[in-house]
């Protein structure tokens, strides 16, 4: 029983173990007022603007991951549940699971988006996308032995078409990877093979709007395009995907050979979004209060890639990029 001067409990569920939902219980940790579970998938926790590097070798999954429970030792009130978390009841306040369902006061909903491939899911397999550690490691298993099989073949046609990367998607993660495969080709791997010269390497990225990152400012667009185009990468622009197999692609009418597809060219929200009770935006995303939420539903917070947030400054949709979760988090 709770006595007159002992301060009353909240339940607070956080759904979701990436910047945001990892950032609330941090902040809240070891404060009394709250008991926290937190849910997520996996048992550890991701850096996922680092994901890139970790594609393309330049760091290990370590560097950027390391267990939640590691992460929250310390933090007496906070539990961490690995678990598949498949809907949440806001009028009963549940999170069900697959371990079972957790009562919550207080909910913050974090689980962020998933590649999207506009409906042609058959490209995924040729195309992979880059969300996850898993993702990142069979992206770099392929980059890397894509240069294997270039220095392998004696055919001119086959080690060209091996060593064309084409990154689909001019968002952040595109760009990202576009830049860190042209340092790749032109410098890390500069002196690793004998029959091959990595520096011939082609990188495409392909964009279908008018310029690159559109959540930036036109300016900062325009640095990124020419930064890409002086590390030898081929920015197009205005180009949209046609097709894509384990041959190449296709821009049109025009084909490029090429083993190495990439997709960062879109996401949708986590499925989650859709058990909330609230209007969601053309990609799924929660449409949220400036404090993050739910309209006539104060007791639940939407936060990070999965909420649609508007900016009191300017009206638009804050991006979906690692520093807003932060900063909502916070």
């Amino acid at each position: 029983m709770t006595t007159r001067n002992e301060p009353r409990v909240t339940r607070l569920a956080i759904v979701g173990g990436g910047i945001g939902g990892t950032t609330v219980a941090k902040r809240l940790a070891n404060d009394p007022r709250f008991q926290i579970t937190l849910i997520d998938r996996q048992n550890h926790y991701v850096f996922q603007p680092l994901l890139y590097q970790v594609a393309t070798a330049a760091l290990g999954s370590a560097d950027i991951a390391v267990p939640i429970r590691h992460m929250l030792r310390d933090a007496a009130n906070v539990a961490v549940l690995q678990a598949e978390v498949r809907g949440v009841r806001a009028h009963a306040r549940l999170v069900d699971t697959d371990a079972g369902p957790v009562p919550y006061d207080a909910l913050v909903v974090a689980a962020g988006v998933e590649s999207s491939w506009f409906g042609r899911e058959d490209w995924e397999a040729v195309a992979p996308g880059l969300k996850t550690l898993d993702d990142a490691a069979k992206i770099r298993e392929r980059v890397l032995g894509a240069f294997e099989r270039a220095e392998a073949t004696t055919d001119p046609n086959e080690r060209a078409r091996h060593l064309t990367f084409v990154v689909v998607g001019g968002g952040p993660t595109g760009v990202e990877l576009a830049g860190a495969l042209a340092e790749l080709a032109r410098d890390a791997l500069q002196r690793e093979f004998r029959r091959i010269d990595t520096r011939q390497a082609r990188i495409v990225l392909v964009e279908a709007g008018p310029r690159l990152m559109p959540m930036f400012h036109p300016n900062l667009s325009a640095s990124a395009a020419d930064d890409l185009r002086a590390r030898g990468v081929e920015v197009r622009l205005d180009t949209r995907l046609t097709d894509v197999t384990p041959d190449g692609v296709a821009l049109g009418t025009k084909w490029i050979p090429a083993s190495n597809v990439i997709w960062a060219a879109g996401v949708k929200a986590s499925p989650l979004g859709e058990s909330l009770p609230a209007e969601r935006d053309a990609w799924g995303r929660v449409k949220v209060e400036p404090d993050c939420s739910l309209p006539g539903h104060p007791e639940i917070f939407v936060i990070g890639d999965l909420a649609h947030c508007r900016s009191e400054a300017k009206g638009d949709a804050l991006p979906a990029v690692g520093g807003v979760a932060l900063q909502q988090g916070n």
